[in-house]
C-alpha cells in the first residue's frame, strides 16, 4: 500500500514521540484481523510510521503472518497470556484465562515497552483491544498516549456503556429502550445475548462491561465501524468519549482495486481448505445463485440445529458453499448429505471469506452475524440471512434486518431451534422473493457508503488522518 502524497520520508517527523505505535489485539482471529488491517491503513497514511503488533507467545509460536501481505513497517513482538504452550485451551476456563491474561499480559507488556525504550525508536502510543482495558494502566505508567480499539459495532458498544453507567438497568423489561440513540431496539432478543439471556457467560459479560470502566481516561477511542452505518449511535457515543470511526477494516482491494497487494488480512489462525478448487467451483455457477454459509471462528451448533440447517439448505435447491471448521462439526451433518447434493453444494473447513463474498456467483450470506462478517458482507454489497448465536450477534442481526434493510433474521421455535422450513423460507426471501431487489439495492447502497468512507475526504479516511496527525505532533488531549 503506497503512502499518501505529503507523507514524510521515513525519518525525522516519523521518529520520536508517536512515530512508533504499539498495537495489542485480544488473542482471537476476529480481533486480530481488524486490528492488523487498521495497522496497514495507518502506515499507508504516513510512511514514517512504525507499528509493532504484539500477539501472545502461543499465537506467535503456532501461526505465522504472511510477510508478502504486510508492509515492512509493521513488525511483530509478543506478550504472554500466562498459557504460552496452549493458549486458551490450556486454561481451566474463561475466568482463569482472563485473569491470567491480565496478570501475565500487564507484566510482559511493560517489559516490551521498556525494551523498546532502550532502542532508537521508542514506542510513543499504544492502541489496545478494548477487551484489554488493563493496557491503559500500563501505557499510563510510561506516560504514553493510549486508547482502545473497539472491534464490535457502535450499537453494541453503546449498549454496554449504558449498562455499565446505569443508563440501562437489568433486567430490561420496557421497550423500546429509553436511552438516546438506542430507541430503535424494541425487544429483548435484539439485545446482546448477555442481556437477552441473563446469567450467560458471566466472565465475558463482565469483560465487555469493563471496556467502559475507563473510557473517560484514554486519549482516543477507535471504533471498527463506518460513521454513516451507525450515525445516530456514534453521535451519542461521541458525547461521552473521543470516538473516531475508522472502518471498514477489510482488505482494501475489495473496495478499491488499485490496492492490488492488500487482498487478504495476512494473519490466519485457521488454515484455508486447499483441497478443493473453490473459485473454480464458483466460476461454474450462474450469477447470484450461491448461498454462502459460515458461522465464524467460535460458534458451534448442536447436532439437531445442524441437521435442520442442512435439510433446509438442501430443500432450497440453490447452490451452496458451507464452511465447517472441524471434523466434529462435519460429523453432525445428516448421513449421505454430501452425496445427495453432488455438484450443487461444497462443504469445506475454512475459506478466504472476502474472496468468496466478492465473487459474482454469491447471492446471499447465511451468517451468524459476527461484526467482522457483517461488515465484510455490507462492504461487498451481499444480502444476508442472519442466524445470531451469542454476544453482540443479535444486535447485529437487528441492524441487518431493520436498520440497513439488507436481509432477514431467522426465527427460532419454542425449543430454541431454527427449523428447516424457516431456513428454506428465509433463504428464498433473500434469493428469489418479492423483496430480493430491495435487499440487493440496499446492499449496493451500503457498499458505496463504505467505499466513500475510506476514499479521500471520506469519514474514516479523515478520522485516520486526524489520528496520524495527532500521533506525529504529540497533540492528544484527554
Amino acid at each position: 500500500m503506497a503512502a499518501e502524497a505529503g507523507s514524510g520520508s521515513g525519518s525525522g517527523s516519523g521518529s520520536g514521540y508517536g512515530g512508533h505505535v504499539l498495537v495489542v489485539p485480544y488473542p482471537s482471529q476476529g480481533h486480530i484481523n481488524p486490528l492488523l488491517q487498521f495497522c496497514k491503513r495507518l502506515v499507508s497514511h504516513h510512511n514514517g510510521l512504525t507499528v509493532t503488533f504484539a500477539t501472545t507467545l502461543f499465537i506467535s509460536k503456532t501461526f505465522t503472518p504472511n510477510p508478502n501481505k504486510l508492509p515492512p513497517s509493521i513488525h511483530f513482538d509478543t506478550i504472554s497470556d500466562g498459557f504460552d504452550t496452549g493458549g486458551f485451551a490450556q486454561s481451566s476456563g474463561v475466568d482463569d484465562y482472563l485473569s491470567r491474561l491480565q496478570a501475565a499480559g500487564s507484566k510482559t507488556l511493560s517489559q516490551l515497552i521498556e525494551r523498546h525504550r532502550q532502542s532508537n525508536n521508542p514506542i510513543g502510543c499504544v492502541v489496545y483491544d478494548s477487551f484489554l482495558d488493563w493496557c491503559l494502566d500500563v501505557a499510563n505508567k510510561f506516560g504514553l498516549a493510549a486508547g482502545p480499539f473497539f472491534t464490535q459495532s457502535s450499537t453494541s458498544n453503546y449498549i454496554y456503556y449504558s449498562l455499565h453507567h446505569g443508563l440501562l438497568k437489568l433486567p430490561i423489561d420496557s421497550f423500546p429502550v429509553s436511552v438516546e440513540g438506542l430507541e430503535f431496539l424494541s425487544s429483548l432478543d435484539e439485545m446482546p445475548s448477555f442481556v437477552g439471556v441473563p446469567g450467560s457467560y458471566p466472565a465475558y459479560f463482565q469483560m465487555v462491561l469493563n471496556q467502559f470502566s475507563n473510557t473517560h481516561k484514554p486519549h482516543f477511542v477507535l471504533v471498527n465501524s463506518v460513521y454513516e452505518f451507525e450515525q445516530q449511535v456514534v453521535d451519542c457515543m461521541s458525547k461521552v468519549c473521543p470516538v473516531l470511526t475508522i472502518g471498514p477494516t477489510v482488505p482494501l482491494f475489495y473496495l478499491d482495486n488499485s490496492f492490488q497487494d492488500d487482498n487478504e488480512y495476512g494473519y490466519d489462525l485457521f488454515e484455508p481448505d486447499s483441497s478443493a478448487p473453490i473459485i473454480q467451483w464458483l466460476n461454474t455457477k450462474p450469477p447470484k445463485s450461491v448461498v454462502y454459509v459460515a458461522f465464524g471462528s467460535m460458534a458451534s451448533l448442536s447436532a439437531t440445529q445442524m441437521e435442520e440447517l442442512a435439510l433446509g439448505l438442501n430443500a432450497t435447491h440453490f447452490n451452496f458453499l458451507w464452511v465447517l471448521r472441524s471434523s466434529e462439526e462435519r460429523a453432525k451433518l445428516p448421513p449421505n448429505l454430501e452425496e445427495e447434493i453432488g455438484e450443487r453444494g461444497l462443504i469445506l473447513n475454512w475459506v478466504p471469506q472476502m474472496e468468496i463474498l466478492s465473487h459474482g456467483a454469491v447471492g446471499c450470506f447465511f451468517t451468524h452475524c459476527g461484526w467482522n462478517s457483517t461488515v465484510e458482507a455490507l462492504s461487498l454489497g451481499v444480502p444476508m440471512v442472519g442466524m445470531p448465536q451469542w454476544t453482540d450477534q443479535p444486535t447485529d442481526a437487528k441492524l441487518i434486518e431493520d436498520v440497513w434493510k439488507v436481509g432477514v433474521r431467522v426465527k427460532v421455535d419454542e425449543n430454541g431451534i431454527v427449523g428447516r422450513n424457516e431456513v428454506q423460507n428465509c433463504i428464498r426471501q433473500v434469493m428469489e422473493g418479492d423483496t430480493t431487489s430491495h435487499f440487493t439495492h440496499n446492499a449496493n447502497k451500503w457498499r458505496n457508503v463504505a467505499i466513500q468512507a475510506i476514499s479521500q475526504g471520506g469519514s474514516s479516511h479523515n478520522n485516520i488522518r486526524q489520528f496520524v496527525s495527532k500521533l506525529l505532533n504529540n497533540n492528544f488531549t484527554k
